[in-house]
């Protein structure tokens, strides 16, 4: 009975299909390896183009970050994201209804047709001739997002100005031979496209 037993279970892990097997397991994708450390990777590029502060427990909202510019506009808060505090669609309905009471109907629906993630969007310019756009979201199941109400103002166009001057000085700043590097890493194959 029990030669049986292990024979079952001898067999049974040799009909194993081989994508369950530890060495079919997808770990690297693009050149890079899960697992591995950021600095193996001299030739990443950090694109930090705008810096960033943290706020908590802030007058109704439980979490906010605030981003601001290094290069053309440095210390200018550019972009905010604010999650609050009451995270029901509840919550959720009494601000869209307070938000349409103070700065109209919204301009763009945003949200996904699944009822998943609810987002609104209203377009201004402000006394600078700056576009300024305003989410107001809602999301209580997708996990790759912020779950709960959560409120985004920012210039866009400010924004990608900032990119473009933080390129511009990384392209100044830039060595020849990282130059030619760049290229080189430009190139590609399907080793690098396909997860392995």
């Amino acid at each position: 009975m029990i030669r049986l037993f292990y024979l079952t279970i001898f067999i049974g892990c040799m009909t194993i299909p081989a994508g369950v097997l530890a060495e079919n397991v997808p770990l690297e994708v693009g050149g890079f390896k899960l697992g591995t450390d950021i600095t193996d990777y001299p030739d990443v590029e950090y694109t930090n183009y705008l810096k960033e502060v943290v706020v908590t427990d802030w007058h109704g909202f439980r979490r906010g970050t605030v981003y601001y510019g290094i290069c053309e506009l440095p210390g200018t808060i550019i972009r905010i994201k604010m999650k609050y505090e009451d995270d029901s669609q509840e919550f959720y309905e009494k601000l869209l209804k307070e938000f349409k009471k103070r700065y109209g109907k919204p301009d763009e629906w945003k949200g996904d047709a699944f009822g998943i993630n609810y987002v609104w969007k209203w377009s201004f310019t402000d006394e600078s001739g700056n576009q300024v756009v305003m989410h107001l979201q809602h999301n209580h199941m997708d996990h790759n997002l912020n779950i709960g109400n959560m409120v985004k103002l920012s210039y866009p166009e400010l924004e990608e100005r900032e990119r473009l001057c933080f390129i511009a000085q990384c392209e100044l700043n830039k060595p020849e031979e990282l130059k030619d590097a760049l290229a080189k890493q430009a190139q590609s194959n399907w080793d690098y496209l396909i997860p392995r």
